[in-house]
């Protein structure tokens, strides 16, 4: 018989590791695409090193730092309503135990157990824990795994930040002649491997996560170009 393995994921631990890949994934690809289309935008108006370094290290901090606290402000409100809800749930408990084990009896038999063995159910999952259990059942919380504001934070400052770095190094160390070219290029096959991982994290197809992912990078870095170029021009 094949015993199955003890490290393995399960649950609520796997659909937390699957939702932090992705907010990673998807930090790593707004700092490709803001900062590249900053530095390309700046390289269509000038061809000056510093100014490039520049502008895409300003690009790389106010746009890593916005993300850490965009992302902290809403995991803080998720965890304070995941709390509340908690609380809620422990006062429901003390003050209707019945009324509680009868709901807990129903969203069992919803999820397809006859009503006698979901009554027994309720029963021993409320004597082993009821807050607990009614935390995942009722609420699909696990009291055990709240959502830390901190760690959502510096996920997407690093993230976010490694993503950035890409087109910042790409525009500044390649001979003036090449900095675009080699930065598009650059940009559009980071962007093909981050649109494929946030397919295959989410099990879908990645043909269009591709396109879609290297289409919108393709046509940021051409307005900005565009942009740059004309403003350039005008200040010349």
């Amino acid at each position: 018989m094949t015993q199955p393995l003890h490290d393995e994921a399960h649950g609520g631990a796997l659909g937390s590791r699957l939702n932090w890949l992705r907010a990673a994934v998807l930090g790593a690809n707004d700092g490709i695409v803001s900062t590249a289309g900053l530095v390309v935008g700046v390289a269509g108006a000038t061809g000056s090193r510093s100014a490039l370094l520049t502008a895409g290290l300003a690009g790389l901090l106010a746009g890593s730092m916005s993300m850490a606290a965009g992302e902290y402000v809403s995991v803080s409100t998720q965890r304070d309503s995941e709390r509340a809800a908690l609380d809620l749930e422990k006062r429901e408990l003390r003050e209707q135990p019945e009324a509680e084990l009868r709901e807990l009896t129903e969203l069992l038999t919803a999820r397809g157990l006859s009503g006698e063995v979901a009554r027994e159910a309720a029963e021993q999952l409320t004597a082993r824990d009821a807050l607990r259990a009614h935390a995942r059942v009722e609420l699909g919380i696990d009291p055990d795994q709240l959502t830390n504001p901190w760690h959502a934070a510096w996920a997407s400052f690093l993230s976010f930040t490694v993503g950035a770095l890409l087109p910042l190094l790409a525009v500044v160390l390649p001979p003036a002649g090449w900095r675009v070219a080699v930065t598009v290029g650059s940009v559009l096959a980071a962007l093909t491997l981050t649109g494929w991982s946030s397919a295959r994290l989410g099990v879908a197809a990645p043909g269009r996560a591709i396109l879609r992912n290297v289409a919108g990078g393709a046509l940021a870095m051409a307005v900005t170009y565009a942009a740059g170029s004309l403003l350039g021009a005008a200040g010349a």
